[in-house]
C-alpha cells in the first residue's frame, strides 16, 4: 500500500484551504458562539497523552458547558465509569479540544485549547444539583474556535438515518466474556444509570 508521508505529499493532493475557512476561526468567545456553545447539551473531549489519543462523550441535560468568560470554558466532570483516561492525559498534557454537537443542526463547534483540572469549591460548587458536586471540572483555556464543515453531517444523515439493528452494551461485554449476563445487564442498566447521573 503507497502511503504519504510528507507535508508535500499530502499538500500535492489537495488544493488551497479556501480564505473563509481560515477566516472563520475565533480566538476568543463571540456573541454567536456564546450562544450556539450555550445551547449545546453534548460535546467530545479529545486529549492526549503517552498512551495515545482520546476521545470522550460529555453531556448534561442543560448546557454541557459554562461559559465562564470570554476566553475560558467551565466542563464539570460529572459521574462516570472511573477510567479517568482523559483526565490522567490532561494532567500530562494540557492539550484538548471539545467538538460540540446540537440535534438537528449539522453544524459542528470546536474549539481547540489547554486544559487544567480544579477542584476548587468556588468551581465545583458552581454545578451544584441535588447536594451533589462534580469533584472536578477541567477548565478550558480557548486557543481557537470555530465551526466546521458541515458535509460529515449531511453526508452521514445524523439526525434523520434509521438507526440499524446493533449490539448493544452488553454483547459487547459479553464478548470479553462468555459468562457475562448481557440481558441482565442491558435490561437494568438505564435504571443503574438513572440514580448516577450527576
Amino acid at each position: 500500500m503507497k502511503t504519504i508521508d510528507s507535508l508535500d505529499a499530502l499538500d500535492a493532493l489537495f488544493d488551497k484551504a479556501t480564505p473563509r475557512s481560515i477566516q472563520k476561526v475565533a480566538r476568543a468567545m463571540t456573541p454567536h458562539y456564546r450562544r450556539w456553545i450555550g445551547a449545546a447539551r453534548f460535546c467530545i473531549l479529545t486529549t492526549v497523552g503517552p498512551e495515545g489519543t482520546d476521545a470522550s462523550p460529555r453531556g448534561d441535560d442543560g448546557p454541557v458547558v459554562r461559559i465562564a468568560d470570554d476566553h475560558t470554558l467551565w466542563l464539570p466532570d460529572w459521574r462516570g465509569n472511573n477510567r479517568l483516561d482523559s483526565l490522567r492525559n490532561l494532567i500530562r498534557d494540557p492539550r484538548a479540544s471539545l467538538l460540540f454537537m446540537v440535534t438537528e443542526s449539522d453544524t459542528v463547534v470546536r474549539v481547540n485549547g489547554t486544559a487544567l483540572l480544579t477542584d476548587d469549591p468556588a468551581v465545583t460548587g458552581a454545578f451544584e444539583r441535588d447536594e451533589r458536586q462534580p469533584r472536578l471540572v477541567i477548565v478550558l483555556r480557548i486557543g481557537e474556535m470555530y465551526f466546521q464543515c458541515a458535509k460529515a453531517l449531511m453526508r452521514s444523515n445524523l439526525w434523520t438515518a434509521t438507526p440499524p439493528d446493533l449490539p448493544t452494551p452488553g454483547m459487547f461485554l459479553q464478548e470479553m466474556d462468555e459468562r457475562f449476563d448481557a440481558d441482565g445487564y442491558d435490561s437494568g442498566y438505564a435504571e443503574y444509570a438513572r440514580s448516577r447521573m450527576w
